[in-house]
């Protein structure tokens, strides 16, 4: 059971959890699983995701727990916080510190592209400077796509790497952003567990202690194993870090650059038609994304005779499907599906292969 008073807010700010982590990582998961072990405790949640379809959000309204309300969800879409704090997160926050019953604690689910550290420097703003902190930032980790070599090669060749040129040479933006992410957590949640074995998850954790010995952080990130993101929320939710009062020991890649941006990504919609076999279509997805080399793929489908809408989730080519709730009466019944990948990825291409 939640030790309810441990996870407390420290008098006088709000404390808010930062929930980072690249795409397909397991964040939204993680933020039902705290949901679901709240006690009754008012969390409210700012969800931003790179596409114009948010599809986090309306994961999180369909998990069914009366801790998490219509009101307690402000979705930010199409952007990343890290890009818009003046425009979107700053008025999101003065919105629920401003409810008759202001939440306890504030949960922000970044964009899996996102870079954390100009979000935790948007506490420094007038507005919301003297009312909130952040209490932790928390990086999720996928296990397997880290073990497959997804965001920097192993442990044994970064040190060779490092050897031979002296430095590491961040070659792909994937890297660059997953580093960043690292750099800037209090806790790491290597999740997704499950789906690896000893040695491969063993080499996970060393490629992440690696990334944050070669940042030169100054600081030690807790690492915690996860499977389906299960997480005490007591320590997830009470690391009292004062994050923004610490941004010297959070290096990223772009602490010379006055600004940046996503160009490196892209991100579209494809509709398709009812889909009466889920196992073709996850088959369907898997080739695609192979074939494309598609990053993420998320969104909802319908399956005719089926009075649940299908979830589709798909990390690089691994697939998985699950209804996740009953479609609603006045609700369009739409097979809709977000794909992210690297910029070039051919969107003509991709739709009419999925199509």
């Amino acid at each position: 059971m939640t030790n309810r008073a441990a996870l407390r807010p420290s008098a006088g700010k709000t404390p808010a959890t930062v929930i980072t982590g690249f795409l397909g990582a397991g964040k939204t998961t993680l933020i039902r699983s705290l949901l679901e072990q709240a006690g009754g405790r008012r969390l409210a949640l700012i969800i931003n995701e790179f596409g114009d379809v948010g599809i986090d959000g309306e994961i999180l309204r369909a998990c069914g727990d009366p801790t998490c309300t219509e009101d307690d969800v402000i979705e930010l879409a199409n952007g990343c916080l890290c890009c818009t704090v003046a425009d979107d997160f700053v008025p999101a926050i003065e919105k629920l510190l401003s409810r008759p019953q202001p939440p306890e604690h504030i949960i922000i689910e970044t964009s899996g592209l996102a870079l954390p550290k100009p979000l935790v420097q948007a506490f420094h703003w007038p507005a919301i400077k003297t009312r909130v902190t952040v209490d932790g930032v928390v990086a999720v980790v996928d296990a397997a796509a880290a073990a497959e070599g997804r965001f920097a090669p192993d442990p044994a060749a970064l040190a060779a790497q490092a050897a031979e040129a002296g430095q590491l040479d961040h070659e792909t933006p994937v890297e660059e952003v997953f580093e960043d992410q690292l750099l800037c957590a209090d806790l790491i949640v290597v999740n997704k567990t499950d789906l690896v074995d000893a040695a491969d998850l063993a080499k996970v954790e060393d490629l992440i202690r690696a990334a944050m010995a070669e940042g030169g952080t100054g600081r030690e990130a807790k690492i915690l194993r996860a499977s389906n993101g299960k997480v005490d929320p007591v320590v997830l939710l009470g690391v009292g870090a004062g994050a923004e009062d610490d941004l010297a020991n959070r290096p990223s890649h772009h602490d010379e650059e006055e600004g940046h941006d996503h160009d490196d990504f892209t991100s579209f919609v494809v509709e398709l038609g009812p889909q009466p076999d889920p196992a073709a279509l996850a088959k369907t997805l898997e080739r695609v994304a192979a074939a494309h080399g598609v990053l993420r793929l998320k969104g909802f489908i319908d399956v005719p005779g089926k009075p649940m809408r299908l979830l589709v989730q798909g990390v690089g080519t691994r697939i998985q499907t699950h209804f996740d709730r009953f479609w609603k009466p006045d609700e369009p019944r739409r097979s809709r599906l977000v794909v992210i990948g690297e910029t070039g990825l051919d969107r003509d291409a991709v739709t009419t292969a999925l199509g």
